[in-house]
């Protein structure tokens, strides 16, 4: 555990909703486009549904790439790719590619509910999470907070499904999908693209039903080696 998250699970306040948190984005959050429909309200191209926004419409202060322990999967289907959603499972062995957006714990919360089709405006308690590393707040595919560290003594924190991989059949996600998570990794400028073509490639769901070239072919000629 580093320093940052200790002292984070070290105090006893609860976080103040303007409080900075690292909201990790493992999907198609990790996109700015795509993030900034969930903060100022939008459609982002591709998808099939518009959303309210955040309380707080502005767009991150930092953001970062992260790998965290654990594995990026599709499953289930989301009626606005048409294909695969994208989860995590911090229990699964491997490497998950992220992005780390610096927002606020209100943003967070409100993101979270834009997840799971609800209204904005419910402050999350991110206590049990913080704690213990993760808090399942309700049976929901987005209801599951892991905090799996800190960054610059701010934690992280995502949301996941209550389940595990393998406990759920994979779903192969669809080329929008794929396209706007490619381009979240590639914005991050950490990974090279015909690397995050190759990751996303072989993640579960993904595998076997995507190459490597078709998903470098996604992110267009500007991302070609």
């Amino acid at each position: 555990m580093d320093d940052g998250l200790r002292q984070v699970r070290a105090g006893r306040t609860p976080l103040r909703p303007d409080a900075p948190v690292w909201y990790v984005a493992y999907g198609s959050n990790m996109s700015a486009g795509r993030l900034r429909c969930y903060l100022a309200g939008g459609r982002p191209p591709g998808a099939s549904r518009t959303y309210p926004g955040a309380r707080d419409p502005r767009m991150p202060a930092a953001s970062a790439p992260v790998e965290l322990p654990g594995a990026l999967y599709f499953a289930t289907h989301s009626p606005v790719w048409q294909g695969g959603r994208a989860f995590y499972d911090p229990t699964a062995p491997g490497t998950c590619w992220a992005r780390a957006h610096l927002l606020t714990a209100a943003q967070l919360s409100d993101i979270a509910a834009q997840e799971m089709y609800e209204p904005p405006g419910r402050d999350l308690d991110l206590s049990p999470a913080l704690a213990t590393g993760h808090a399942r707040l309700g049976p929901g595919r987005y209801e599951t907070l892991v905090c799996p560290g800190a960054l610059h003594g701010h934690p992280l924190l995502t949301f996941t499904a209550p389940w595990h991989l393998g406990d759920v059949p994979l779903t192969t996600p669809s080329a929008p999908y794929l396209r706007v998570i490619a381009t979240g990794l590639h914005e991050a400028a950490h990974w090279p693209a015909p690397a995050l073509a190759g990751y996303l490639a072989s993640r579960p769901g993904a595998a076997g039903h995507w190459t490597p070239e078709q998903v470098l072919d996604l992110l267009g000629e500007g991302a070609q080696p």
